[in-house]
């Protein structure tokens, strides 16, 4: 027995409200949707970024190092004797050479003295500066501060030494031992000549130090910018 459910026909869709179409009321229902949503979000700050392996690692080691000042004046000082080793065996060979003797370093003391002073603070320089390399180059940071550490122990050393000298001669008369050659320079000029090439020794030397240290950082510096 079939059972009737009544006129299909007769069935229709709920009428919405006057004067509103299906468009609309979605286009209203998505809208509140997006408010509520907007009215919901929190804002979280952005993370730092990550920071690079040298700028993590630079609080831990920046700063003097004595290790590396050490390094670099044992290599400043090695270096020091090889030059001058090498500058004495090519003078020696050029004086022999070009026969110059004693007598002629004799009537030309100026010009032989100012020479000497020359090779003696440009040696040094090349010493210092190759030391402030190698005290830059293991220290990584702070080049220039290892550099002046190689200057300083210099310093240091030679205040030490100058001090026991001093000592020592007061007590056995060391200096009025020596037999000192006759220079023929006047009083006025020797001692010009000692203040600058004493000035040029302190000074010279101390900025080839800061500029090896900081060339030797710059080995490291390359690196650290290839890595970021």
């Amino acid at each position: 027995m079939a059972q009737s459910y009544g006129n299909a026909g007769t069935l229709s869709e709920p009428k919405l409200a006057s004067g509103t179409d299906s468009t609309t009321q979605r286009y209203e229902e998505a809208r509140a949707a997006a408010h509520r949503a907007m009215t919901n979000v929190t804002l979280v700050p952005d993370r730092p970024g990550a920071r690079t392996p040298a700028e993590v690692e630079r609080p831990a080691y920046e700063g003097f190092k004595f290790g590396a000042a050490f390094f670099g004046w044992l290599i400043m000082l090695s270096m020091t004797v090889l030059l001058s080793a090498l500058v004495a065996g090519a003078g020696y060979g050029a004086g022999y050479v070009l026969d110059y003797t004693r007598a002629d370093a004799d009537r030309q003391a100026g010009t032989a003295a100012i020479t000497f002073a020359v090779v003696l603070v440009l040696t040094l320089t090349v010493g210092f500066y190759i030391g402030g390399y190698v005290a830059g180059r293991l220290a990584r940071f702070d080049g220039a501060r290892q550099g002046f550490g190689v200057w300083m122990i210099t310093l240091l050393l030679l205040a030490v030494a100058a001090g026991a000298g001093a000592f020592l001669n007061s007590q056995y008369d060391l200096i009025g031992r020596v037999d000192r050659p006759d220079v023929p320079l006047t009083n006025n000029v020797l001692l010009t000549g000692s203040l600058f090439t004493a000035a040029a020794l302190a000074f010279l030397p101390l900025l080839a130090a800061l500029l090896g240290g900081k060339q030797g950082q710059r080995y490291h510096d390359k690196i650290d910018s290839m890595l970021d």
